[in-house]
């Protein structure tokens, strides 16, 4: 756990200069994240999230997707804390948990404190709303049934977490012993910090020296596998990343829950194209060994007739007959012991007329289940890909073309929106880069005009890009051929194949899925992918 009674302090540091600030707005993102708007002489957004692996606090600076239809607790929230004021926060002591006081009046206009209580204590992570010790709501709630100890349910009275009795304030000593448990003998030292300070010390840095360290910093160390702390993690020996603490914990958290806000808000997106996918690979087996059989029809034919040349030979009862056809080869032709020689003969027939009729209609089957296939490969290839705007439009895809059922929401109409493409202004023009079908055909069919330069990965699934000039320089065409692969299933190759061409040389595939093109002329480039070149221009 790097993130530690330690590591918080350092954080709620940063969030002082909260204090005096306005709560004007609460919103929803996901089932455990929380952001808070709030303003003083400048704006902030306050980002509280309990998910049970990415617990957290911080100042955020990133656009997050929220909800239209906030849970009972976000309106409770609102109701007892918008337009109040923060007026102070503190940690208690080094334990990891933290109680943000706010001022507000109530309906009748007298003055009341309450509390926030943001615990971040893995899988027991929660944020709890109390006026005079007792709880108005909590974002997890624990009956009494659950935990006779702590009760955490409205009208309940609150007990604060008991703090960690028998540790060391680790700020209040001069020095450790390097064989000691820090992590047993130290409040708010992680196993990971722990192991940390141990490794320094034997290397010649003294105990005083370290902490010093960890108290003047304001930033946040990511190593290459992930972990970080506000100091580097030299133990680990491996390469870092330093940034500013709170936009650290973005670049940590951002896209590790951005699958989870997708599966909260738009259904399990991903579970639901997975059976899709292994569902039509089955019936497309099943397909090719009827379409085989269908196609050996003909010897159920030589049957029929082997049968009703020689009549005289075949008893009701018997289940197989060996029998010699016009050419003298011998056939040795199954029965149906139920049946006569007529019987079977007849049956013999009907599975050669079947089989011979059939294979058309087998082969139509097959072409559609291939073109699902394909279909879903690219929602899937799409989903890996996208943030939660870009998923929710996958959604609408998959409701409209009837795959899923549409979700039913009480919210406002609103006009139709524009999707939200990736705009990237570079060298005076405007480069737009689809992510799902519908920003797909979108940005080709409707943004783009006739003569502006179109890309896309060769022969694979990927997104539809396009720059606003019919003569793109060697500098343009390099960068919308590099975020065409990024966007695509070639995303981890070299020497990416990237055709591109005018808009006015694609044309829609008629009868296919959305975003399926074709294309009467273009050029194709070899790319490879510079990731840290394409972090200039998108976040990822």
């Amino acid at each position: 756990m790097a993130f530690d009674g330690i590591f918080l302090r350092q954080i709620v540091k940063q969030l002082q200069v909260l204090e005096n600030s306005h709560i004007n707005k609460i919103y929803q993102i996901s089932d455990t994240e929380i952001l808070f708007n709030l303003y003083t002489q400048r704006k902030y957004q306050l980002m509280v999230s309990c998910h049970s692996s990415y617990n957290r606090i911080h100042l955020t600076e990133r656009n997050y997707p929220t909800r239209t239809n906030p849970s009972n607790f976000i309106m409770i929230m609102r109701k007892y804390l918008e337009g109040g004021t923060i007026t102070s926060i503190k940690q208690a002591g080094l334990d990891r948990y933290l109680t943000i006081s706010v001022a507000n009046r109530n309906e009748i206009g007298d003055r009341i404190i309450l509390d926030i209580y943001v615990e971040l204590m893995g899988k027991y992570a929660n944020l709890i709303l109390v006026s005079d010790n007792k709880i108005i709501d909590a974002l997890k709630r624990i009956p009494p049934f659950e935990n006779t100890k702590r009760t955490i349910h409205p009208g309940a009275r609150f007990k604060v977490t008991e703090s960690q009795t028998g540790k060391i304030d680790p700020f209040s000593i001069e020095d450790v012993n390097d064989s000691d448990n820090l992590f047993e003998k130290l409040v708010g030292f992680s196993p990971l910090l722990s192991d940390e300070v141990r490794y320094r010390m034997n290397h010649g840095q003294t105990y005083k020296e370290i902490m010093r360290e960890i108290a003047r910093s304001d930033s946040v160390c990511i190593s290459s596998n992930d972990m970080f702390h506000c100091i580097p993690l030299t133990h680990l020996n491996m390469p870092y990343v330093s940034y500013p603490i709170c936009e650290g914990l973005d670049e940590i958290y951002f896209s590790k829950e951005e699958k989870e806000r997708i599966r909260q808000q738009t259904g399990d997106l991903f579970k639901f194209t997975r059976r899709e996918i292994k569902k039509i690979e089955t019936k497309i087996q099943r397909l090719d060994e009827s379409l085989e059989e269908a196609r050996n029809c003909d010897i159920w034919r030589q049957y029929g007739d082997v049968l009703y040349a020689n009549m005289d030979k075949v008893v009701k009862g018997m289940k197989t007959v060996t029998l010699t056809d016009y050419s003298g080869n011998e056939l040795t032709v199954p029965l149906d012991a139920r049946l006569d020689v007529k019987g079977n003969a007849r049956k013999c027939f009907q599975k050669y007329r079947k089989g011979s009729t059939g294979q058309k209609y087998i082969i139509e089957q097959l072409d559609n289940a291939r073109e699902n296939l394909s279909y879903f490969n690219l929602i899937q290839q799409q989903l890996e890909q996208a943030d939660f705007r870009t998923a929710r439009e996958i959604r609408q895809e998959l409701e409209k073309n009837g795959y899923i059922r549409r979700k039913k929401v009480r919210a406002p109409k609103k006009k139709p929106t524009e999707p939200q493409f990736l705009k990237i202004p570079f060298n005076d023009k405007l480069i737009y880069v689809g992510k799902n079908n519908i920003q797909n055909d979108y940005i080709t069919f409707k943004k783009a005009g006739r003569i502006d330069t179109w890309f896309h990965v060769k022969d694979l699934h990927g997104a539809h890009v396009v720059i606003t000039t019919s003569h793109p320089s060697e500098e343009e065409i390099r960068l919308c051929a590099q975020l065409a692969a990024w966007y695509s299933k070639a995303r981890e190759s070299s020497s990416i194949p990237v055709n591109y061409t005018l808009i006015k040389h694609i044309k829609k595939i008629p009868g296919s899925k959305l975003g399926l093109v074709s294309m009467s002329e273009y050029n194709t480039i070899y790319i490879d992918i510079n990731v840290e070149y394409l972090r200039n221009f998108v976040t990822f």
